[in-house]
């Protein structure tokens, strides 16, 4: 046997009436025109419907007993969960008065009895297609806000990106110039120990540069690309960080001390080596002298995995913690004791990847840096 699939309806509508032999002929009507309809015999009963399941229309009789219709429409219109469903009243009151009345409380129509079958269906209609078109005028108006409040957003960090890049070129490129121009003019560079200061200032220059080129590429990459997730191999990882770093870890003369094994989480591992670089990096940078960082992980009850590094460094101010891991969007937060963009970008990262990122510090303890996963 196949299955049929149910045919739509075209609306759901609420008729009050306590004559039951009109509500049985109007519901009648509408059912055979392809409506959903619910019939209610009183006033009370109504209000409790429309406030658990509200409909697209609502057909009010004004004559009933206890609450009457004109009562009935001003409670739906005080509520905020009803307040928006359009009200055609039904009466045989054909006085301009009660016409007005009607309006006045916050009908949109109004329908007199003994009614014709061709004038309900058609105002029916007429009120069903004008809250659908409203209702779909209110999303594109909230799609437009959100797409409009995004693309600010968009705009406010771009600006900020390009002035910190800007900022943090300008120091590394001077000292290559500086560099190239005393190799070039000065008369003074006669001795290997010259030279070799001078192609420091190069090297290091080149290097720094080529690190904000990096971080400017994986921003965009990490805005634009999903990733498939997968189970990581963190010492792995690890070993392809630490080889990136083989030149920063000899000059700071630090020591990386790791654990045995790892646990298992899902992500993805080239972003992830990306965060361990700019760990590292950080707390080769700003350890102590020489940086000691030892490196572990954490098992959560949430069914997440805490990696971290900690380092010896002094630690950090309490005032300052908040900024590290500050968003673009403030160009005085992006940089944060020097600690520059990366850790605003390992931010978009691990959050992509489902987790959360943090720090610990505490003035002369040093301060331990994490990444949550999930498990794997």
């Amino acid at each position: 046997m196949i299955a049929q699939e149910a045919t739509p309806h075209k609306g759901n509508i609420l008729i009050v009436d306590d004559t039951l032999p009109n509500l049985r002929i109007l519901a009648k009507i509408l059912e055979d025109r392809g409506y959903l309809v619910r019939g209610i015999p009183e006033g009370a009963m109504a209000l409790m419907a429309a406030a658990q399941e509200p409909p697209d229309l609502i057909l009010l009789d004004i004559m009933m007993p206890e609450l009457n219709g004109y009562e009935v429409c001003a409670r739906l219109k005080a509520n905020a969960a009803t307040r928006d469903i359009p009200v055609i009243f039904m009466s045989a009151l054909d006085e301009v008065i009660n016409k007005v009345k009607a309006f006045g409380v916050g009908g949109v129509d109004y329908i007199t009895k003994p009614f014709q079958i061709e004038e309900v269906l058609a105002r029916v209609d007429t009120h069903i297609t004008l809250q659908a078109l409203q209702a779909k005028l209110e999303r594109q108006v909230i799609a437009l806000q959100e797409t409009n409040a995004a693309l600010q957003a968009s705009n406010a960090e771009l600006e900020a990106f390009a002035h910190t890049v800007a900022h943090d070129l300008k120091n590394p490129l001077a000292n290559v110039l500086m560099g190239t121009e005393l190799l070039q003019t000065s008369e003074d560079v006669h001795n290997s120990e010259q030279l070799d200061e001078i192609a420091g200032w190069v090297n290091a220059g080149a290097r720094k540069a080529l690190n904000i080129i990096d971080e400017l590429l994986l921003l965009a990459s990490v805005r634009q690309e999903d990733v498939a997730r997968g189970p990581v191999d963190m010492a792995r990882v690890l070993k392809h960080a630490q080889d990136r770093l083989e030149w920063v870890i000899k000059q700071s003369k630090g020591e990386i001390v790791l654990p045995d094994q790892w646990p298992v989480a899902l992500g993805y591992a080239p972003w992830i080596e990306e965060v361990w670089v700019n760990y590292l990096s950080n707390g080769l940078k700003y350890g102590g002298e020489p940086p000691r960082l030892h490196l572990g992980s954490d098992v959560l009850d949430e069914g997440a995995i805490r990696y971290w590094i900690k380092d010896n460094g002094p630690g950090i101010p309490p005032e300052k913690i908040d900024l590290l891991f500050g968003e673009f969007t403030r160009l005085e937060r992006i940089r944060a004791e020097g600690h520059g963009l990366g850790l605003s970008i390992v931010k978009r990262i691990i959050a992509k990847l489902s987790g959360s990122v943090g720090v610990e510090s505490h003035i002369g303890q040093g301060s331990l840096f994490y990444f949550t996963l999930p498990q794997a």
